[in-house]
């Protein structure tokens, strides 16, 4: 089974780069705790050539929420952090404009009333950890907290990053390398890039038109678009931002899900069965869920993993803009990470998923 699903990985990569579908590329896959497939092909940088390799590092922008859900939830099973309770609590500045009721788990949700990024935010102000959260701080919600479902799409690193640094006192990326990559054997999972990395990061390309965002309120900064090119200059990719500009490869993604399952991966289960049930009670809104919706547990998206249209949430993890991807299916023991360079319409995750159920024998629809 492992040298099947490895052939069959290793094909749909090397066809889809043939055809000019993808540039680079790589998927992992673990069952059980074993990496069964750990794939890759293509060109990183078209700009030199630079073939990819199991180790190149792919930005994957929300894949990054699954990590800072991740830290959340250790945070959460050591009893530092309560759900429940108030951001307001652990960062009492946040506080101010009417935001003294919203709690952690709204901010994990994407229901705190906080989805717009503060105006006239520069790229060197993304950079500046401090001065974006005193940013924060000032924010109004724009509903009451636990009503709405908005997507965070760049907030939610801060407001839950600055909780885990006020409680534990280390910054997002060294606790991620003490609690994940450490325990895992990790060290291809970067959110605020080493800048002697730089030459291992893949050049993003896009085949669709991105546009400028409208004027505020919106939940990405002008400053931000195109996103791939954003990811594309230095200064962007050794920024901190938990919700949006992690860097790493298709294993480490993986694997992070696969410690997530029971039993865990090598022996590691970073949470335990007990708490990430917490975490993936699913969070409906105060007012119902809305056209758009995305099904949600506290923090990561709840969603039908390899059970194709079974409507039943079996997996949880996050997306990424462009098309990355982690996620850990609850039913079949499995954990995918998929990464690329090349962002189309090209549907390489779902040809992926194909190949995963044939080789491990899982029709759609299973109920």
């Amino acid at each position: 089974m492992q040298n099947e699903l490895q052939t069959r990985m290793e094909s749909l990569l090397n066809e889809a780069i043939a055809t000019g579908k993808e540039r680079g590329a790589q998927v992992a896959i673990y069952r059980d705790g074993k990496l069964l497939a750990d794939a890759w092909a293509g060109v990183a940088d078209v700009r030199s050539g630079q073939a990819v390799d199991g180790d190149t590092l792919f930005p994957v922008f929300s894949a990054t929420k699954g990590m800072m859900a991740t830290v959340m939830h250790i945070l959460a099973e050591r009893g530092q952090v309560d759900y429940d309770k108030p951001v307001a609590y652990y960062w009492p500045e946040f506080a101010a404009k009417g935001k003294e009721k919203i709690t952690v788990r709204h901010a994990l949700a994407h229901t705190s009333g906080l989805p717009y990024m503060p105006e006239g935010v520069t790229y060197e102000q993304l950079g500046d950890w401090d001065g974006m959260c005193r940013l924060m701080a000032q924010m109004e919600p724009v509903h009451p907290a636990g009503e709405r479902q908005l997507y965070h799409a760049v907030t939610y690193g801060w407001i839950l990053g600055e909780v885990a640094r006020r409680v534990d006192g280390r910054a997002f990326q060294p606790f991620m390398e003490a609690e994940i990559c450490g325990p895992l054997g990790l060290t291809t999972m970067f959110c605020g890039l080493p800048a002697e990395l730089e030459p291992r990061v893949a050049f993003l390309e896009i085949t669709w038109e991105e546009k400028v965002s409208p004027p505020p309120p919106n939940d990405i900064a002008p400053c931000m678009i195109p996103l791939h090119e954003w990811m594309n200059r230095s200064d962007a990719r050794r920024a901190c931002l938990p919700a949006s500009s992690g860097i790493m490869n298709a294993r480490a993604l993986a694997r992070h899900y696969a410690a997530l399952l029971p039993g865990g991966v090598d022996g590691v289960e970073l949470i335990s069965p007990k708490q990430m049930a917490q975490a993936l009670e699913e969070q409906v809104p105060s007012r119902g869920y809305e056209k758009g919706f995305t099904r949600r547990g506290v923090g990561y998206i709840l969603n039908r993993g390899l059970s194709g249209t079974d409507e039943k949430a079996d997996a949880f993890g996050h997306p990424g803009y462009g098309g990355s991807f982690g996620y850990a299916d609850t039913r079949h023991h499995v954990a995918v990470g998929l990464t690329h360079n090349r962002f189309s319409d090209y549907p390489l995750g779902d040809l992926v998923e194909k190949e995963i159920r044939t080789v491990l024998g899982l029709p759609e629809g299973v109920s």
